[in-house]
C-alpha cells in the first residue's frame, strides 16, 4: 500500500453536511479496500486561482490515506462522477529523508 494525500475541492455553494457525506463515502472505499485512514484536513473556504465551472471559491478538504492502487482508482472514478466536486487530485506522499548536517 501506498500513502496518498487526496485534494478535494468541493462546490461552495453545498452545504456541510453533504460535503461530510462525500469525505465519508471515500473513507468508506478506503477502509473498505484494506486501507488506512490517516487524517482529513477541512482548509475552509477559499478563492480559487481562476474560475471553474464559474464558481470563484470552493471548500478545501486534504485527506490522508493509505490504501492499494485498486481502492484510488476507485475512489478518483467516484471523485469524477460526483456533480459537487469540482476538481480533486490524489498524489503519493514523499518520503521525508533526513537533510545531512553541514561541516
Amino acid at each position: 500500500m501506498k500513502a496518498y494525500e487526496v485534494m478535494i475541492l468541493i462546490d461552495p455553494e453545498v452545504e456541510e453536511a453533504r460535503q461530510e457525506e462525500i469525505i465519508a463515502r471515500v473513507r468508506d472505499i478506503v477502509l473498505g479496500a484494506g486501507g488506512t485512514w490517516d487524517a482529513v484536513d477541512p482548509w475552509g473556504r477559499r478563492k480559487l486561482a481562476y474560475e471553474i465551472s464559474k464558481k470563484g471559491e470552493a471548500w478545501y478538504w486534504m485527506v490522508r490515506t493509505s490504501c492499494p492502487p485498486a481502492a484510488l482508482a476507485e475512489l478518483e472514478r467516484v471523485l469524477r462522477i460526483t456533480d459537487e466536486v469540482l476538481r480533486h487530485k490524489a498524489v503519493v506522499q514523499s518520503k521525508v529523508r533526513p537533510v545531512p548536517a553541514r561541516a
